[in-house]
Parts: structure tokens; C-alpha cells; sequence
């Protein structure tokens, strides 16, 4: 009598995608940057300060680059998404704005 072979390991099945999660968190990650660029902007304005206006800049770097950063490199799909979505609307207030929201723009200086 013979023995049927052994059954061999079922094929590893794939992650579920998370896409949906992602695109979804990056959205709000821009909605979110907005948000604290506008507060941050309205307090550093009132205080009509260049000194202000520097340290609001920095902390909108900050926030849009450092933390959306640290967030992309904690590897979780709502991490990735919430920290592509800062550091998407820090470039892209800093690009439509000709960099006068982010503080890049030198002539907020003079």
C-alpha cells in the first residue's frame, strides 16, 4: 500500500492592500497642514515680528517635513499616508504661495 504524498504548505498568502488607507490619510495630512499653517500664521502675523515670522517658518518646516517624515518612516500604512499628506501640503502651500505661507519667501523679511 502506498502513502500519499505530503501535502505541501498552502502558497503565503498577499498583505491586504492598504492603498484606500494611504491616499485617504494624505488628504487629511494636507487638510491637517492647512489647518496649523493658518493658526501658526495668524499668531506669527499678529505678533509682527521678523523674529516671529522666522521661528513660524521653522515650525512649519517642521511639521511639514520632520513629522511627515518621522510619520513615513514608522512604516505603518496610516503613518505613511498621514505623513506623505503633511509633507505633500507643506510643499505644495510653499509652492502656490511662492513660498510666502512657509516663510521661504524672502520678502517677508525686508
Amino acid at each position: 500500500m502506498s502513502m500519499p504524498p505530503p501535502s505541501s504548505p498552502p502558497p503565503p498568502s498577499e498583505p491586504p492592500r492598504n492603498t484606500g488607507v494611504i491616499v485617504g490619510l494624505a488628504f487629511a495630512g494636507v487638510f491637517t497642514y492647512a489647518v496649523v499653517n493658518v493658526i501658526v500664521g495668524v499668531v506669527a502675523l499678529n505678533l509682527e515680528s521678523t523674529v516671529a515670522l522666522g521661528v513660524a517658518a521653522g515650525l512649519l518646516a517642521l511639521v511639514g517635513i520632520g513629522v511627515g517624515l518621522v510619520l513615513v518612516l514608522l512604516r505603518k500604512s496610516w503613518s505613511i499616508g498621514l505623513g506623505l499628506g503633511l509633507m505633500i501640503g507643506w510643499s505644495l502651500t510653499s509652492i502656490i504661495s511662492a513660498g510666502w505661507c512657509t516663510g521661504l519667501n524672502p520678502g517677508l523679511y525686508s
